[in-house]
């Protein structure tokens, strides 16, 4: 597969529940933008009209928060059950249609396009092979998953997201650096500390 020809599609997660934010945090604004938003803006920079968004907590007004950008939308029912069932519901959806999927999460509004770009470019094109983002000692998303472990994606369940995935000796890992990423809204301490 020629990575510039390829399918590439994009999974912003915006379904959980944000226990310890203690709100809806996909509709926090960062500089008068939805993080939600500022997510599938920034994916559509790179994979165009192929975004796809899960919805689970509070969807009626995440989807709000999305407007004419919404695109491909998905709902996760499960999503009380962890990030793993958002993960798994975007690769089901995507399977028949997409030959890589970027996993993006909403609450790292410190990732960038040209970052997704990066992780486009490091992929060779290749079925089995993962690209993840390397930051703060550890591995982790944004991901992009070539097509090869959909079937292992669309599996997952818990809140350990893909993490088994990237240490599993079917897939080749590679990753691309990028300190930002290690920058997630968990709380509004973590807000505050962005604006």
């Amino acid at each position: 597969m020629d990575a510039e020809a390829a399918r590439i599609f994009a999974a912003v997660l915006a379904a959980g529940d944000a226990s310890r934010f203690g709100s809806t945090k996909q509709l926090v604004e960062l500089h008068g933008v939805p993080l939600v938003r500022r997510a599938t803006d920034m994916a559509a920079r790179v994979c165009g009209d192929r975004v796809v968004t899960v919805l689970g907590h509070d969807w009626p007004n995440v989807l709000a928060a999305l407007g004419s950008a919404a695109g491909f939308l998905v709902l996760n029912e499960n999503y009380r059950e962890g990030m793993g069932t958002s993960i798994a519901a975007a690769a089901r959806a995507c399977t028949s249609l997409a030959d890589a999927l970027i996993v993006v999460l909403a609450d790292q509004p410190l990732v960038s396009a040209e970052h997704l770009q990066a992780l486009v470019n490091r992929w060779s094109g290749a079925s089995d092979e993962v690209v993840a983002s390397s930051y703060a000692g550890t591995m982790g998303p944004p991901v992009l998953f070539a097509s090869d472990a959909f079937a292992t994606l669309g599996s997952l369940r818990g809140d350990a997201g893909a993490r088994a995935v990237l240490s599993d000796s079917r897939f080749r890992l590679s990753s691309v650096p990028f300190e930002p990423a290690s920058v997630d809204i968990d709380t509004t301490a973590d807000l505050a500390a962005l604006t």
